[in-house]
């Protein structure tokens, strides 16, 4: 605390012989408003410290990696509405609504904390516009998420961070409306509820022969690399045929969208195990894994949900691993290819040509 006291000076104007140059209200009053800032410093933050730390690493990693992977990603807001059981707690969002209430700023993250009794359920991880019609990711604690553990849930909220970035875009909403998907629905629902024939043999059996092609042609070799990049587009195209147009707007939709979010959420993690050293108090939880670790466990997760689809049972999730498997084959064929994805929205197609 800077010394606020003053020296006595004999010559002051209306001081006393011997007296400080201020009068002893004045003196208390500069007392207490040193020990009112000095508390207000000291005061705890209303988010939890672990929760603080991890937000704080997801933004640390971003700040430092997504520039390298998507051009313009990291001027994207990473706004936060995290649900804990009593309450939603607002973070890095410029436009927080009437119904917040501020809390000051959180030391760690340097930003703005506002709150409002839980609307969502703990359990969430999505992004829409939930504040202000700002896309705002919308997501529970670790424990309470399906990551269930630090490093899982921060690449987790990269891969939401990318749906920001989606969203973000200027007619990302009116063509979204253009796909003529939604049945009247203005929710949003639609994008899950979709009437997708997943139980249909045929559209099924082409999107089995299309995983499995998928799969080939990321794990093939240099030399055999084209001829099952062919092989995949072929089988792409029975699969687009086998659907009506409007299934495979859909389709197409939630492959671009969620597929290329997961994409993203492996990259950053490889990006992250050879690039970036965690911080110290992140380091410090005894659930984090290793950046490496966490890349490896998506890509697998990614080539075998590939090796067998299954869509009677994951329904639009096995798109998420169709949209991820072209980028990764993307990555292959042309290393350009993210500098175009946004000029071709909701269909990957176009990027995969020849």
């Amino acid at each position: 605390m800077p010394d606020t006291s003053i020296p006595p000076r004999h010559d002051r104007p209306g001081a006393p012989n011997g007296a400080p140059g201020f009068s002893i209200p004045a003196a208390a009053l500069l007392a207490a408003l040193a020990l009112a800032l000095a508390a207000a410093r000291q005061a705890p933050s209303v988010l939890d410290p672990s929760d603080a730390v991890r937000l704080a690493e997801a933004w640390r990693l971003a700040d430092r990696l997504a520039k390298h992977l998507w051009a313009g990603w990291d001027g994207v807001p990473f706004a936060v509405l995290l649900v804990t059981p009593e309450r939603e707690l607002l973070i890095g969002h410029p436009r927080p609504g009437a119904d917040f209430t501020g809390h000051g700023r959180d030391p760690l993250l340097d930003s703005e904390v506002f709150s409002r009794p839980r609307q969502f359920g703990t359990d969430l991880l999505a992004t829409f516009p939930a504040v202000g019609g700002l896309p705002t990711i919308v997501v529970g604690r670790a424990e309470s998420t399906a990551a269930r553990t630090s490093t899982p849930w921060v690449a987790t909220l990269l891969h939401e961070h990318f749906h920001q970035m989606q969203m973000s875009q200027p007619d990302y909403w009116s063509q979204v409306e253009a796909l003529n998907l939604s049945g009247g629905d203005t929710s949003g629902q639609w994008m899950l509820d979709y009437p997708f024939p997943y139980e249909a043999s045929a559209p099924g059996a082409a999107l089995q022969e299309l995983g499995r092609r998928l799969a080939e042609a990321i794990r093939a070799g240099d030399r055999d690399l084209d001829t099952c990049a062919d092989a995949y587009r072929r089988s792409r195209e029975r699969f687009r045929l086998a659907l009506s147009e409007p299934d495979y707007r859909y389709f197409a939709f939630q492959s671009w969208q969620e597929g290329i979010a997961r994409y993203t959420e492996y990259r950053m993690a490889d990006l992250a195990a050879r690039e970036y050293r965690p911080s110290r108090r992140f380091r410090e939880f005894p659930d984090v894994s290793l950046w490496g670790d966490v890349a490896s466990a998506l890509r697998k997760d990614i080539l075998g949900a590939l090796d067998d689809l299954r869509p009677t049972e994951r329904r639009r999730v096995a798109f998420y691993a169709v949209g991820a498997g072209e980028g990764l084959l993307l990555d292959r064929l042309d290393s350009d290819w993210r500098s175009r994805y946004f000029a071709h929205p909701f269909d990957l197609g176009p990027l995969l040509a020849p």
